[in-house]
């Protein structure tokens, strides 16, 4: 009897353990979907009703185009006419705001959908980025299941479907496919799926920028190993690894040399990202790791370096946590990388918000979920700064 029950309830248990892998990280996804939905239709409606003005579309004014304001009319440019051969320039010759800021494809899979929706960007642009989000939130499931427990990676993925940014998981903004791709990407280097990664990096790389981070993490990955199997990588993991870090670099920096190419200017992609910063620090010059120290001695004088100092001392403290490198050397040098690469290139303003959103598997560590008290305090948090920041983000700055 003990022999034939024994692999029943092995049986149930493995049977159980992937139910909960699907179920579990779906139904958050439903539950904050709903939420957000709220949310984004109350001030929808409220805007709707009093008159105020907002960013989307009043030719055709409905709750799928106030979810398609902002940066996603540059995705509908894509979409429907593609990249322009040509910059625009103010009249002193200098770059505008142009679509060569987004990568391509978030807009090819909206564009592709748009048939199903009677042609409708807006629809099309909310139904990718919905069901993308889902797929996220499983992956960031398994993710932090394959680091750490199911309490953590249950408590993780709520913290991230509900944070003050979830609303994002549903708006026309490629910030869902690519946390799709990255969190896949990142769950085939844990599981040492080498050749996997390569193709989701690559795809991931035209969605958006940041994944050199990734790149950075499978060179950190090969030196663990090294180090940890004293010398004894088989040969046919180093070439996966070694392969598919240079093809994610390479894809990393492509886009640049494609938009000079396409346009026949030189820096066209890095005139067009500074062209967004002129309203904040004015016109300058880009170089690594200055932009931090440029916006906040700009509105804050030696005041503004000094907290620029203070924040990045804090975020070496909180990396070098213990429960922080817990989750394991590809986790831990991921979000590392992917906030140098952060600090290196982008001006803090209010777009840092939802570039934050790829670290989410560092809602994982002790500091977010050592408790059940801890983590439902922050689930609170980020439920109530929810519709704060679709008001101070989605309605009246950009995110």
């Amino acid at each position: 009897m003990t022999s034939v029950a024994e692999p029943s309830r092995a049986s149930r248990r493995f049977l159980e353990a992937r139910h909960s892998a699907w179920t579990t990280p779906l139904l958050l996804w439903l539950a904050s979907r709903a939420v957000s939905t709220l949310f984004l239709g109350t001030v929808y409606v409220l805007a709707t009703a009093t008159g105020w003005p907002f960013a989307s579309s009043r030719r055709d004014p409905s709750f799928f185009t106030f979810s398609g304001s902002w940066d996603a009319s540059f995705y509908r440019i894509i979409a429907e006419h593609g990249y322009p051969t040509t910059l625009p320039l103010d009249d002193a010759g200098h770059v505008l705001p142009n679509a060569w800021a987004f990568l391509p494809v978030f807009p090819a899979l909206v564009r592709a959908v748009m048939p199903l929706t009677g042609g409708s960007f807006w629809i099309a642009g909310v139904l990718v980025s919905t069901l993308a989000g889902a797929g996220a939130c499983v992956l960031l499931h398994r993710l932090v299941l394959a680091v750490g427990c199911s309490h953590r990676a249950r408590w993780a993925t709520a913290l991230f479907a509900f944070a003050p940014t979830g609303f994002l998981l549903q708006v026309a903004y490629a910030e869902s496919t690519f946390l799709l791709l990255l969190f896949g990407a990142l769950l085939a280097l844990v599981r040492r799926r080498y050749w996997l990664v390569a193709p989701l990096g690559l795809v991931a790389a035209f969605t958006k920028p940041g994944v050199l981070a990734l790149a950075v993490a499978l060179a950190v990955h090969l030196v663990g190993r090294w180090v940890q199997e004293r010398r004894t990588v088989p040969v046919r993991d180093v070439v996966a690894i070694v392969v598919s870090g240079l093809a994610v670099a390479a894809a990393g920096l492509a886009w640049p040399v494609i938009a000079s190419a396409v346009t026949g200017r030189p820096n066209a992609y890095l005139d067009t990202e500074l062209s967004w910063w002129v309203g904040f620090v004015g016109r300058q010059h880009f170089a690594p790791l200055t932009p931090w120290f440029t916006m906040a001695g700009t509105w804050l004088g030696p005041l503004g370096i000094v907290l620029v100092v203070a924040v990045l001392a804090a975020a070496v403290w909180f990396w070098w946590r213990r429960d922080v490198r817990a989750l394991g050397l590809d986790v831990w040098s991921f979000t590392a990388s992917y906030g140098l690469y952060l600090v290196a290139v982008f001006l803090p303003q209010q777009s840092l918000p939802r570039l934050l959103m790829p670290m989410a598997p560092l809602l994982g560590s002790d500091a977010f979920v050592r408790t059940r008290r801890r983590a439902v305090a922050w689930l609170v948090v980020g439920v109530c700064l929810q519709p704060v920041a679709i008001v101070l983000l989605w309605f009246l700055g950009y995110p």
